[in-house]
């Protein structure tokens, strides 16, 4: 086998961002040809990636990104397996671009969708995937969204200090001078998001698999009652559900004396009109 000189080496690494060893020993088993090696690295991260599909990622950061003006946010989470890996620079790196695949993506929804988007020549997947030869840990895009407006109103984001809850959500409201007035409230109530995981926007917005499933389960607890009596009961339990459970009627977290939607009504009132919450995302790793 031929000498595999330093330099050569040292362009592999610089190309791929791979230990030395790693790009060597790749470099002698392709007979030194650059092309192959890399190709080969990449097969590697590949393999990887196939033999570990079944591991939890349960660490990482939610990344999130907003254009010039704000009115387009994308929020999404780049997991892997360890803390450690989650902590190291080459992770760092790769989540600090995943901002510019998420603007580009064509789709405002789907994590594979976003691991197709192509920036700079290269798929999103192509690069977890050399992280991952380097690594040795599964790493993927858990979740994503895009929010974009046209009109008055605002994209509020929240990402908590753990980098692993991370949460968004689109207000309208009558005119931009509002939208101003009521950022804050509307960043305190991704907040109130993170914290107590609301179901839904309001009823309409919970499955209505999920209520037949709760009115299963409250039934049950009171089937010794009469048929009437059951159904009253059933039915307050079910009020309360979505009380609980629909952000907009969620008690506020920093102001347990007023709803969600009265605490964002009375802000936008206090600035002279209107403001209402259209749809929002949580997303948690972990």
């Amino acid at each position: 086998m031929a000498e595999i000189a330093a330099s050569i080496v040292m362009k592999l690494r610089s190309m791929s961002g791979q230990g030395m060893m790693d790009c060597k020993k790749a470099l002698e088993e392709t007979n030194g040809d650059l092309e192959k090696a890399m190709e080969l690295l990449r097969k590697k991260g590949m393999a990887t990636m196939a033999k570990r599909a079944e591991r939890d990622t349960k660490e990482g950061k939610v990344v999130c990104t907003l254009d010039a003006n704000g009115k387009i946010v994308a929020m999404a989470t780049l997991c892997c397996e360890t803390d450690f890996v989650a902590n190291s620079e080459d992770f760092k790196a790769l989540a600090s671009i995943v901002g510019d695949y998420a603007m580009g993506c064509k789709s405002d929804t789907g994590a594979q969708e976003l691991m197709d988007t192509l920036v700079g020549g290269k798929k999103l997947a192509e690069r977890i995937t050399d992280l991952v030869s380097k690594t040795g840990e599964k790493t993927q895009i858990c979740d994503y969204e895009k929010y974009a407006i046209k009109g008055a109103g605002l994209i509020a984001y929240y990402v908590h200090f753990n980098n692993k809850v991370g949460t968004m959500l689109e207000i309208e409201t009558s005119n931009d001078v509002v939208a101003e007035e009521v950022r804050t409230i509307a960043t305190e109530i991704g907040m109130h998001i993170a914290a107590m995981k609301p179901v839904g926007l309001n009823p309409e917005g919970i499955d209505p698999a999920v209520i037949a499933k709760e009115r299963e389960i409250a039934a049950e607890q009171v089937k010794n009652k009469p048929a009437n009596i059951i159904e009253k009961i059933v039915d307050g339990k079910i009020k309360k559900f979505y009380e609980d459970n629909c952000l907009i009627s969620q008690p506020f977290v920093k102001d347990n004396t007023r709803t969600v939607e009265q605490v964002l009504n009375d802000a936008a009132k206090k600035a002279g009109g209107t403001a209402k919450i259209k749809r929002f995302v949580r997303v948690e790793i972990g």
